[in-house]
């Protein structure tokens, strides 16, 4: 759905300001699953795939691994329409077997509601009119990488 190869992350201070629409979902520190559960009564997640491969070289330097990971991607749907791709990598280790096993479930649910798991800095990007934000996320010695991009139809309403 995003080509997400090749964008450039800053952090929040170095970005081109978003719109003020925008603002309060990309800075929120909070589940985005849960946060989108309260908005839409129909908040539901479909997977478009999760696939064992190789994440692009600018994940990889996020979570300095190299090596076999799993790949999400997402569509969170709410008010009958798409309002956000995410984009997770998780790579495939001790630490995460037993995370790979979620299904359609949220990865947000689990992430949030897990006291030893430990949420990076946040980083920001965008390519047109769809801002996205990025952080890792500590299982063990285990970093994740996950990436929500916010369409239109979510912060234009």
């Amino acid at each position: 759905m995003i080509n997400t190869q090749d964008l450039i992350w800053t952090s929040l201070a170095d970005a081109t300001s978003p719109p003020e629409a925008i603002l309060t979902w990309l800075v929120d520190e909070q589940s985005l699953t849960g946060k989108l559960k309260q908005k839409f009564a129909d908040f539901s997640v479909n997977v478009i795939s999760q696939t064992k491969t190789n994440a692009h070289a600018n994940e990889n330097c996020i979570l300095d691994f190299e090596g076999a990971c799993i790949v999400r991607e997402v569509e969170l749907f709410g008010g009958g329409e798409v309002i956000v791709f995410a984009r997770s990598i998780i790579p495939i280790t001790e630490d995460t077997k037993n995370l790979l096993k979620i299904g359609s479930k949220p990865l947000g649910e689990i992430l949030f509601n897990h006291p030893k798991i430990k949420r990076g800095q946040l980083q920001i990007t965008h390519t047109g009119n769809i801002w996205g934000r990025r952080s890792t996320f500590t299982i063990g010695t285990t970093k994740l990488l996950i990436s929500e991009f916010f369409l239109e139809n979510l912060y234009a309403r």
